[in-house]
């Protein structure tokens, strides 16, 4: 790498993720650059539409140029001193700081790889654009809910399925068979699933909080009532927990323990996380269930324990 890419793929990249960094400097470096880039591309996107002290107009248009900026090959948009002022976080401020290095480093990807990347953002942004549509009008005083099961799916694919498919494809792209000997469609719908299963345990982790500022991605009739979204919670911890089961069977059929590694953590994060959140009470949701850092730090190591599984086309 470049310095300057070296800088965003170490210390801008460590400064806004908490665990998902240590998933990507695992990976074997075929894949490390187009998944690194992709994820500090959907954190710009993910920055500006949870600016919420930032005006609605302002953010709609500041995605929608970050959204042509993207699928258009021209330079990162200028964004306004408004916007910057307004994102309380200085590292995801200084993230939107680094856009002109970041684009820099998405024209310098192969041809295929920054199509992938393009791809994905795409997905990701819509998903985020519909957000702001959905919650324009949403207040802690007024929530608004999503309309059904479906919906829920809809955008736990948009923010977070589809980043299984790309991990998919581009494994595939950068590794050939060094990547998987398990069907391509087979690890294609596992990935979806595992994808959806990590946005679903933010979603379940974060319900009150959410809720405080008028969202409630969980499908029910009253969002004010406590007894029918714990229920709700409740029921999406059991999908959750099967579709993190699916990401682990990803993660067992792919060949390079570094790849392996990489790719199981998120889900043993999950698994440490997923029992505390069938416990909670409501007051205990409130004050947001965190995996402390040395319990991440040894799911590392149990990640590197995963074993590799064959699968009847490698037997």
């Amino acid at each position: 790498m470049e310095p300057v890419t070296d800088e965003l793929g170490k210390q801008v990249l460590k400064g806004v993720s908490r665990s998902f960094y240590l998933s990507l400097r695992l990976l074997p470096g075929p894949m490390r650059e187009a998944a690194s880039l992709g994820y500090l591309l959907a954190r710009t996107s993910d920055t500006l539409a949870d600016t919420v002290t930032a005006p609605l107009e302002l953010r709609v248009s500041c995605m929608d140029q970050f959204r042509r900026a993207v699928a258009e090959k021209t330079d990162a948009p200028r964004w306004p001193v408004t916007l910057l002022n307004a994102i309380p976080d200085p590292r995801e401020r200084h993230l939107l700081e680094c856009g002109g290095e970041i684009f820099q480093w998405l024209e310098n990807l192969s041809e295929p790889e920054g199509d992938l990347v393009r791809e994905v953002l795409a997905t990701i942004i819509s998903g985020q654009r519909l957000d702001m549509e959905r919650f324009s009008r949403a207040t802690g005083e007024h929530p608004v809910a999503l309309a059904d099961e479906s919906a829920l799916e809809d955008y736990t694919w948009r923010v977070a399925g589809c980043v299984g498919a790309f991990w998919t494809k581009l494994g595939f792209l950068t590794m050939g068979d060094r990547f998987s000997s398990t069907p391509a469609n087979e690890l294609l719908e596992r990935g979806i699933r595992y994808g959806k299963a990590l946005q679903l345990v933010n979603i379940l982790r974060d319900v009150t909080e959410d809720l405080s500022h008028g969202r409630c991605y969980l499908p029910v009739g009253n969002p004010f009532d406590r007894v029918e979204v714990l229920e709700a919670h409740r029921r999406w911890l059991e999908t959750a927990e099967l579709w993190i089961g699916e990401g682990e069977r990803y993660a067992e059929s792919l060949h390079l323990r570094r790849l392996r590694a990489a790719t199981i953590l998120p889900a043993l994060i999950a698994r440490k996380t997923l029992p505390a959140l069938r416990e909670a009470t409501w007051e205990a949701l409130q004050g947001r269930i965190k995996i402390p850092r040395h319990g991440i730090y040894r799911s590392v190591i149990q990640a590197f324990l995963l074993p590799h599984v064959e699968t009847d086309l490698q037997r």
